[in-house]
């Protein structure tokens, strides 16, 4: 007969296969359709605010895995905060200017200096706009849940005017001012360069010491010494005006052969091994404060070199006595402040030599090197010339050597308020801890900070100039200028003359005739992005500052992070920020950094086309993020094998409650069976730990406990033996329903959590779950059920009971590879414990056998008295035998009672009776 009819077999149009490539973008397009964002933040408008702040990318260039990572774990924590009760609108950012569009613009063959700054401009803002939309693009597609349509761009009018408040404000109370010191200059992008645009990379530099002929000896050292001194940037040595020694250490004049040389005592030794002295004579000893306003000669200029104290001066290398010009270090900048030394700097923005360093002109730095090199080795004064390779400033941006060069520049002085930003940052919640640390140090080693680039596509530095070179910032110029880039955007101050961005009628002192000129420098991008609390957490009523969390990759310790705190606490007093959450780099399989050089760079657009976004995002929650993250082919199929899982286990779910309705069908809990009971109070906790380790921000524990869940707790246990009740059972039976409980409430609850992680694949699993109301699962919000003291209790004695199930499957598997039985129900299983163990055993409301997949079961008080075959454990001996009767044809199960129902000879008596009940008008001969 054809039994199989009488069995309930599950029975869902949900696929075993994702087919996420061709699914997400549907469903994306469905969301926008039914303007889910906008419905989420309807649900939340009267809840408590949770706001994630975006830090901007650049916008320039498809996303890359960087990107996605960074975009997907934003994403996960507002869903996540959407379904937990609190409004948490996303606002998305893009930073706009700067150099590399202009790069850009030059690879397409546009000439910046043939244009006016307003045409290149409009080019800049077009090519900027077009990169927001693919990026935007890719964003969406990851499907993250946001603000498309009105995102903040640091280049819009808003977010400008905002910008110009900002600094109009800082200079108010005194913060910015203009000076001449040395700063970070990139020849290759021709402008100053901050911190932040700094990054490092190993160059091959030489390395020589060279002799400074004493020309005054003050009686302390004989004018016919000479100061011996390390560098390893001879190119600055035309900007020479000091030597700089340090007033604490001892000094010694050595006689070597016929020369007299002047190094730190502590240096001697090492000077002398590379110098190749031979048994050199101490002639003098003195301290360096001694040596104050000695002088010696230029190398090879007819000028003096004045021996100035610097705190500076180490024993750490050279020889004691540093090569000082103010022009080109800023050590050497503040060494000599109170010596009022000439600060010469003879190099131009792209690096070539000018009239200020004669014998070199129109020559570049770098190249001099070797003439200067040849020079000194001409008038007797190199003493020795090596090669070292060491880490050295480079341009983030070109990727070429940076140098240190004294021009004019804005800067905003830190140090006015360098003690309020380190207060601030102890009030902010650091994750990880060590990022609290790690920005301390920063600010409260940083100099000033260079705001002024000579480059033409950013916001405007909005300062006038008077008749006799005064700059002009004032309250009522400042107020002007917002309203009118508010109105116009920044290229009106490129557009208009200067008396025609000025109030009517302003007048001020330094201009008696009324002529004023204006600035040409634009503002570091940094000051852009780092204005961003001002122009959008402020500028927009239904967001506020300070955040609850900013979120960027910790590259943005010394960028976002430090320049938003920066320019808050200056105009606030307070961090623009509540928490920072900061994540590592993305590298290969091997650790490697991603390169194009290297090939081994990863697109996310193409794992999205052949694996879909909700594996990436799979991926992302699998990472510990906090540090840095792989990525690679095996990895991903890992990811996938487990995605396979999850949703084969749902699929599994779903097709055995097509018959339930949760409305009618719905058991009470404490009408369901222990098993039942026991798994749900596990479904509970595992809810409880997701909610806490989602408000921690910890994906990656999320993804594992769930992984365990759906593999340990479902699949390998209560999936396992459910078969035997929800095929078997008849359809509206006590037993049957009561797991079909268990499992609607697991599949609807699970769904949820999972939906910041997975949304297209939570949503798409809500869609089969037909009684629920909300149209999408991202509209719900979560549900926890406290735990009872009766339900801990349950998990501790199911604890126990799952521990003595582990030896009885190890005992069974170890029967099959001996061949005493083939599949378990074919077994007959003895446990032999103590009394209390068997007691706990018989306290459990359901057919153990049947848990522990069996078809015969007997408990037996007394470990010892177990057969010497048996598997024991700590507790339990188990011994298995095969099981006597009959298998029935119906439940697979081994029973003495098959065949005692004469119209069904091959079922069990429980199967014979479920069929004639309730198929008895089915036709089983068919």
């Amino acid at each position: 007969m054809e039994y199989k009819k009488t069995l309930l077999m599950p029975k869902t149009a949900f696929p075993m296969r994702g087919g996420l490539p061709n699914k997400e973008p549907k469903m994306q397009a469905d969301w926008e359709e039914m303007n889910l964002y906008e419905q989420i933040q309807a649900k939340n408008a009267d809840k408590p605010t949770f706001i994630l702040h975006d830090g901007p990318p650049y916008a320039n260039g498809a996303i890359h895995v960087g990107h996605a990572m960074n975009k997907i774990i934003k994403d996960m924590i507002v869903r996540y905060k959407g379904m937990r009760g609190f409004s948490s609108p996303y606002v998305p950012g893009w930073d706009t200017h700067g150099l590399p569009i202009e790069q850009q613009l030059a690879k397409k063959g546009i000439k910046r200096k043939e244009m006016s700054p307003v045409e290149f401009r409009q080019l800049c803002e077009k090519y900027a706009r077009e990169q927001i939309d693919l990026q935007r693009t890719g964003f969406k597609r990851l499907g993250v849940s946001a603000e498309w349509d009105n995102p903040y761009i640091t280049l819009d009018p808003i977010f400008e005017s905002n910008e110009i408040k900002v600094f109009g404000e800082m200079a108010e109370k005194g913060y910015i001012y203009r000076g001449k010191k040395p700063v970070y200059w990139s020849p290759s992008s021709e402008s100053a360069l901050a911190e932040a645009e700094i990054e490092y990379a190993d160059v091959k530099s030489p390395s020589l010491y060279i002799a400074f002929n004493v020309k005054d000896g003050k009686g302390i050292v004989d004018n016919d010494a000479e100061f011996v001194i390390w560098t390893t940037t001879p190119w600055t040595l035309p900007a020479n005006v000091a030597i700089a020694v340090n007033a604490t250490y001892n000094y010694i004049e050595v006689a070597v052969a016929d020369r007299k040389f002047i190094v730190a005592e502590g240096l001697l030794e090492a000077v002398s091994e590379k110098l190749e002295w031979e048994a050199p004579t101490v002639l003098k000893t003195f301290k360096g404060s001694e040596l104050e306003y000695v002088t010696a000669s230029h190398p090879f200029y007819d000028r003096e070199s004045l021996v100035i104290l610097g705190d500076h001066v180490t024993l750490e290398a050279g020889s004691g006595c540093v090569h000082t010009a103010p022009g080109h270090g800023e050590d050497d900048y503040f060494a000599s402040l109170a010596y009022k030394l000439e600060v010469i700097s003879p190099v131009d923005g792209r690096g070539i030599y000018t009239d200020e360093a004669p014998g070199f002109e129109g020559i570049y730095y770098d190249k001099a090197n070797p003439m200067i090199t040849d020079l000194l080795t001409e008038k007797g004064r190199l003493l020795k010339l090596d090669f070292f390779s060491h880490s050295y400033p480079h341009d983030w941006r070109t990727k070429k050597p940076v140098i240190y060069r004294a021009t004019p520049q804005w800067f905003a002085s830190i140090d006015a308020f360098r003690e309020n930003i380190l207060d601030a940052i102890a009030t902010v919640e650091w994750t990880p801890a060590w990022g609290e640390q790690r920005l301390h140090n920063m600010v409260r080693d940083r100099g000033d900070w260079v705001i002024s680039r000579q480059r033409a596509w950013g916001v405007p530095l909005p300062i006038f100039y008077g008749e006799n070179g005064d700059a002009i910032i004032t309250k009522e110029t400042i107020a002007h200028l917002v309203e009118l880039v508010r109105e116009h955007g920044s290229n009106v101050w490129f557009a208009r003359e200067a008396k025609d961005l000025l109030p009517a009628g302003f007048t001020h002192p330094s201009s008696p005739n009324g002529t004023f000129t204006k600035e040409t420098d634009i503002m570091d991008v940094w000051f852009d992005s780092g204005s961003s609390h001002q122009g959008v957490l402020e500028e927009r009523d239904y967001l506020s500052r300070p955040a609850d969390l900013y979120f960027e990759g910790s590259d943005q310790y010394r960028g976002w992070f430090n320049s938003s705190i920066t320019t808050s606490v200056a105009i606030t007093g307070k961090s623009p920020y509540k928490g920072v959450l900061s994540h590592g780099m993305v590298l290969d399989g091997k650790g490697r950094k991603m390169s194009k050089s290297i090939g081994n760079t990863v697109d996310p657009q193409k794992i999205m086309n052949q694996m879909g976004a909700d594996i990436l995002r799979l991926w992302v929650s699998s990472s510990d993020y906090q540090a840095d993250v792989r990525i690679s082919d095996d990895i991903l199929k890992q990811v996938s094998d487990v995605y396979r899982k999850i949703r084969n286990t749902f699929r599994f779910l779903l097709g055995n409650v097509s018959d339930f309705n949760p409305t009618t069908d719905m058991v009470a809990y404490d009408k369901l069976s222990e098993a039942d009971q026991y798994m749900l109070t596990t479904y509970n906790r595992l809810a409880h730990q997701i909610d806490e380790a989602y408000n921690k921000y910890e994906f990656s524990t999320v993804y594992r406990a769930v992984n365990n869940f759906v593999t340990t707790d479902l699949s390998n246990f209560y999936l396992d033996f459910a078969k035997d009740v929800v095929y078997i059972e008849a359809a509206a039976s006590e037993a049957r329903r009561s797991m079909q409980t268990v499992f609607y409430t697991i599949a609807k609850g699970l769904t949820q959590l999972l939906a910041p992680l997975l949304p297209h694949t939570a949503d798409e699993i809500w869609s089969y779950l037909e009684f629920e109301t909300a149209k999408s699962v991202h509209l719900t919000d979560f549900e926890f059920a406290t735990e009872t003291a009766e339900q801990t209790a349950l998990l501790e004695k199911w604890t126990q009971f799952m521990t003595i199930r582990d030896a009885v499957q190890k005992a069974l598997e170890e029967a099959r590879n001996a061949k005493l039985i083939g599949k378990s129900l074919m077994a007959k299983v003895s446990i032999y414990a103590d009394q209390a163990t068997v007691d706990l055993i018989k306290s459990i409301n359901n057919d153990v056998k049947q848990l522990l997949i069996v078809s015969d079961f007997e408990l037996i008080v007394g470990k010892d008295n177990a057969p010497a075959d048996a598997i024991a454990t700590e507790t339990v001996a188990v011994a298995v035998t095969a099981a006597d009767g009959d298998t029935c044809e119906r439940c697979r199960v081994v029973k003495t009672d098959v065949g005692s129902n004469a119209a069904h000879p091959t079922l069990c008596a429980h199967c014979a009776d479920i069929v004639t009940e309730h198929y008895g008008d089915i036709d089983l001969e068919a």
